[in-house]
């Protein structure tokens, strides 16, 4: 995907990008490639590839909810994906980038400054241990691909706030979908709607799984990572 077609295929799910948004993102781009030169933050490093399997991937949790002026934490964002792209298209979204790995923080830490982002916040902890004092806090969860989706929904529903939204995006979740039910009522959430399509051009198929926080979760949640891992709920 060149930027013409990046450009395009973001108009098609209504949102218009900015020269400076454009710009920003190169930005980003020359800085993933560049530090992932010697740090492993990601196996896709062409430029078209990038703004496609990356940028425009992280970009369709538009098709799931609003973003305007929302609380966000994005779980496991690794190099940003989708949180930091999110929030250098959707300004007045407040993110939080959490990931357990040193490398990726620093990383995430020198973009942030190199772009000048405000009301953004990057956290070296494990979601399990940032989820015990930040429960009910956020009006979107979200996380890209980094776990099953019973595990990610322990992690992840108890920092929704009420009437919030956890938004697994995954690739293909049928069968996922089916064991985390039990899981996902337990936790105090109900599937309010799944989201299917395609990449362009063929490039594969995405779900984006849209639980609605209907009660608060148990203190109980989150387990231990062993215990969660060991046997899900």
């Amino acid at each position: 995907m060149n930027k013409d077609e990046f450009i395009k295929e973001l108009e098609k799910i209504n949102i218009k990008v900015t020269e400076k948004q454009l710009m920003m993102l190169d930005v980003y781009y020359k800085m993933l490639i560049d530090y992932n030169k010697h740090t492993n933050l990601t196996r896709i490093t062409n430029e078209q590839d990038v703004y496609l399997k990356h940028f425009y991937d992280s970009l369709t949790i538009i098709k799931a909810v609003d973003l305007k002026n929302k609380t966000l934490i994005d779980v496991g964002t690794g190099a940003g994906f989708p949180g930091l792209v999110l929030k250098i298209i959707f300004p007045t979204l407040k993110v939080t980038l959490l990931d357990s790995l040193n490398k990726r923080i620093e990383f995430l830490k020198l973009v942030i400054n190199n772009l000048n982002l405000e009301n953004i916040n990057v956290i070296h902890q494990r979601a399990e241990e940032y989820a015990l004092s930040n429960r009910e806090k956020f009006d979107i969860v979200t996380s890209r691909a980094v776990s099953s989706l019973p595990i990610l929904s322990e992690l992840c529903i108890p920092m929704v706030k009420l009437n919030g939204y956890f938004v697994a995006m995954k690739a293909e979740a049928k069968q996922e979908l089916e064991n985390s039910k039990k899981a996902i009522k337990t936790l105090g959430g109900v599937i309010k709607d799944i989201v299917i399509f395609k990449l362009p051009k063929d490039n594969g198929l995405r779900t984006l799984i849209i639980i609605e926080k209907k009660q608060i979760t148990s203190v109980k949640y989150p387990r231990k990572f062993s215990e969660i891992k060991k046997k899900s709920l």
